[in-house]
């Protein structure tokens, strides 16, 4: 599991609103850790709000830990690169069978289209990243 501490802000339904102070798994210093938090600290030094899913019914001011699953990862890396990719050169090679150099252009930007679209629909988000993807409070 991925998780980071933050502190309840406010409640939505069945989701809070969670401030987290900084980005990444935190350990940066551990043997292996990618610094990643550091990276973050360029973009975005002050804390942020999340709306995660919120089973356990935490309250405001409540210090809470933020998880998501390690596939998740993974599989939004594969929705967010693959899939483009994948439409970006299927449409390229239909494209140069259907009408030569100009239409493997035409069907590159086609395909790549298309594959954005895809991933802006709830159904493909649901299959590519799966039912847990959203962070919820553990």
């Amino acid at each position: 599991m991925i998780e980071t501490t933050g502190t309840v802000t406010a409640l939505d339904g069945d989701h809070a609103l969670v401030r987290v102070a900084g980005g990444g798994c935190g350990r940066c210093h551990e043997p292996g850790g990618c610094g990643g938090a550091h990276l973050t600290q360029i973009f975005c030094a002050s804390a942020k709000n999340y709306r995660v899913l919120n089973p356990r019914g935490a309250k405001p001011g409540e210090e809470v830990v933020v998880a998501i699953p390690d596939r998740v990862l993974l599989r939004g890396a594969v929705a967010g690169y693959a899939v483009p990719l994948l439409g970006l050169f299927m449409g390229a090679a239909l494209g140069l069978g259907l009408a030569g150099e100009t239409g493997s252009m035409i069907g590159a930007a086609g395909g790549l289209a298309l594959a954005w679209g895809l991933q802006k629909t709830r159904w493909a988000r649901d299959i590519l990243l799966g039912p847990d993807a959203e962070p919820r409070i553990k």
